[in-house]
């Protein structure tokens, strides 16, 4: 959605993470007016979360390179397979990775030349 729009694009994210402030300062550039969230703040519910995971993908929303992810147990890791990391994901929202844009129905994760692009085109 551009700024003169009626909507803006929701950014979720984590306040520390580098990339959310990346993303925002991006976002601002570009002329697309943004809401940021502080998912410790404002915990993501489990709606949310199933929502964003089948609009994404579940392998691209749970962040497996994260120091949360590897201080999990192998029984909280096997959880996370499909469906079933939404309610991990809540638990940890170190987990999911950042940032997630809403806009309209549409749910972007992750904030690389590609997904830049589709951020674009919204």
């Amino acid at each position: 959605m551009k700024a003169n729009g009626d909507e803006m694009i929701r950014v979720n994210g984590l306040k520390s993470c580098d990339t959310c402030k990346k993303a925002l300062k991006w976002l601002e550039s570009e002329g697309l007016a943004s809401h940021f969230r502080d998912l410790r703040a404002d915990p993501v519910t489990l709606e949310e979360v199933k929502r964003w995971g089948a609009s994404a993908g579940w392998d691209v929303l749970v962040n497996k390179a994260s120091t949360t992810w590897r201080g999990l147990g192998d029984e909280e890791k096997a959880s996370a397979a499909g469906a079933g990391a939404a309610a991990l994901l809540v638990a940890y929202p170190a987990l999911i990775k950042r940032p997630v844009f809403e806009a309209g129905e549409s749910v972007v994760v992750g904030f690389k030349p590609a997904q830049q692009e589709t951020l674009k085109a919204l």
